[in-house]
């Protein structure tokens, strides 16, 4: 089990990788000509869409649940989430045979409070601000017994979130950059354990959209900075960084790059017409990121995490 109290090395992820492999998908690295051309580099995609339930988030959840000893796993385990994580934690819970409990905001997108119960979790809904997600958490935490699994703020979900990367370099090994957005921080914080505890050279970056660009605030600020009322069609990008999350962050990201709304969308909606694959708007915003022109790190072979597909159609914008 990965220890609360340090981060993660890299016989972490490593064994983080070993725990999860028999139940999430080695996701495909995909290329595209027509981004190649836009951009003026090599880009590798990460198609986390493809993973289980739609997004990378199973390979956190998977190491959290699968981690916990028979006494902590005993009254199941709980989250606040909205939908994604929610949906992983499920997943998870269902392998190991336990209870899962998620308080989720009222604003969460119908198709995925759906997949979270679809998975067997018991679902409670809340405002849609993170005081509200946390007491309710508590008060159910009191109630059921149950073990609070923290979306993203947990060196297990951290050391999870890593394997994509480890993954993407394993495959590209020569890579210069990868690129992932950021919300709570998890993905990003994983992605660059594994670069700079693997081999090669390749650094992490992160990218987030202006209406919620709280991390890259944080990361110029030196501290963290609260994400207060963001407004962006990126719903997964939503909350502020975790405490373990910025430590990493601050120590080995060299960037965190923001898009407008308008360059999410025309990122996402480009994916889905050159590439044929459905991503939702947080998996968009890297791409943006890149096609803005903005990115300048080392631009021969970048690596970007298309973070997931969890898209209701009923809602496309």
């Amino acid at each position: 089990m990965v220890r609360q109290d340090r981060r993660p090395g890299y016989e972490d992820l490593l064994a983080a990788h070993g725990r999860i492999q028999p139940h999430v998908h080695r996701t495909p690295v995909m290329t595209s000509h027509y981004f190649d051309e836009r951009v003026g580099a090599r880009i590798y995609f990460k198609c986390e869409n493809f993973q289980k339930v739609g997004a990378f988030k199973a390979r956190g959840a998977c190491n959290a649940v699968l981690s916990l000893s028979e006494e902590e796993a005993t009254g199941g385990v709980l989250t606040h989430s909205s939908g994604n994580h929610a949906q992983a934690l499920a997943y998870a819970a269902g392998i190991r045979g336990i209870p899962a409990y998620v308080v989720m905001p009222e604003t969460a997108p119908q198709v995925k409070a759906d997949a979270v119960r679809g998975y067997g979790a018991q679902i409670r809904f809340c405002e849609p601000t993170l005081e509200a997600r946390e007491r309710h958490s508590r008060e159910w935490v009191a109630e059921t017994g149950a073990r609070f699994v923290h979306p993203y703020d947990d060196w297990s979900i951290i050391a999870g979130q890593s394997t994509a990367a480890l993954e993407l370099l394993d495959e590209i090994p020569d890579l210069d950059a990868i690129l992932t957005p950021v919300g709570g921080g998890g993905l990003l914080a994983g992605t660059a354990l594994a670069c700079v505890l693997g081999p090669g050279h390749a650094r992490a970056f992160g990218a987030e959209p202006e209406n919620a660009d709280d991390a890259a605030r944080s990361l110029r600020m030196g501290e963290i900075q609260p994400s207060i009322h963001p407004r962006t069609i990126a719903d997964g990008l939503l909350t502020s960084l975790g405490l373990r999350n910025f430590e990493v962050l601050k120590d080995e990201v060299r960037s965190i790059f923001t898009v407008s709304e308008e360059e999410i969308l025309t990122a996402m909606h480009l994916v889905w017409q050159r590439m044929k694959i459905l991503i939702e708007p947080s998996s968009a915003v890297p791409v943006a990121v890149l096609l803005s022109g903005r990115f300048d790190g080392p631009a021969a072979r970048i690596g970007v995490i298309l973070s997931g597909g969890n898209v209701d159609p009923r809602q496309t914008p």
